[in-house]
């Protein structure tokens, strides 16, 4: 009995101390201040991203997996360094993907804004949502796939080393093909090949 008539002590110690709590701000929603936005699931900064054609995080697997993609490898071309002809062609590969980027980003902002109109109007049916959803979902499978799909057409126009040197310029792991000859291949002509000295 005597446990029994513990709990309930602490219960009832505990009640008035999450009273005092709950009504003073203490648990504030981590979005509070978003409900001033435009369009409350897209940030100012994701509105200029997607106006702008921009990665918007989506090309993370392509992009750390040692594809690089053609802004950042046009940002650091001096760097790396990219021949005339590399440039080229990557500023090529850039700009159609950034003209379909930004089409996409902006039919991605149109559909976010119609959602947001339907539940601020109070005027959103189930169906209706059904259907906004997945126009939303649709879209961002189209733009994750265009800025995934141009890290595919970049690693062929590259030497190992460019890649190398691009991932430890972006300050990825250490990607060096000098210092790791892959297992099965004379390590001689691997070294020659990536310009190893």
């Amino acid at each position: 009995m005597k446990p029994v008539l513990a709990a309930c002590a602490l219960l009832l110690l505990a009640v008035p101390a999450y009273a005092d709590t709950a009504g003073s701000g203490h648990a504030a929603s981590p979005y509070a201040g978003e409900e001033a936005r435009p369009i409350k699931s897209l940030s100012p900064a994701d509105i200029d991203e997607l106006r702008r054609g921009g990665g918007w995080g989506l090309a993370k697997a392509a992009e750390l997996n040692g594809m690089p993609g053609p802004a950042h490898l046009l940002e650091l071309k001096d760097e790396i360094p990219l021949s005339a002809d590399q440039v080229a062609q990557i500023e090529a590969i850039y700009a159609a993907m950034r003209a379909r980027a930004i089409a996409a980003g902006e039919t991605l902002i149109g559909s976010e804004a119609a959602l947001e109109a339907g539940f601020r109007d109070r005027t959103i049916t189930d169906a209706q949502l059904r259907e906004r959803l997945a126009a939303i979902a649709a879209v961002r499978q189209e733009l994750r796939y265009i800025h995934l799909s141009t890290h595919l057409s970049t690693p062929a126009l590259l030497t190992p080393v460019q890649i190398a040197r691009y991932n430890a310029l972006r300050g990825y792991a250490d990607a060096d093909p000098c210092a790791a000859v892959p297992a099965g291949h004379d390590a001689e002509r691997w070294k020659r090949h990536n310009g190893c000295s």
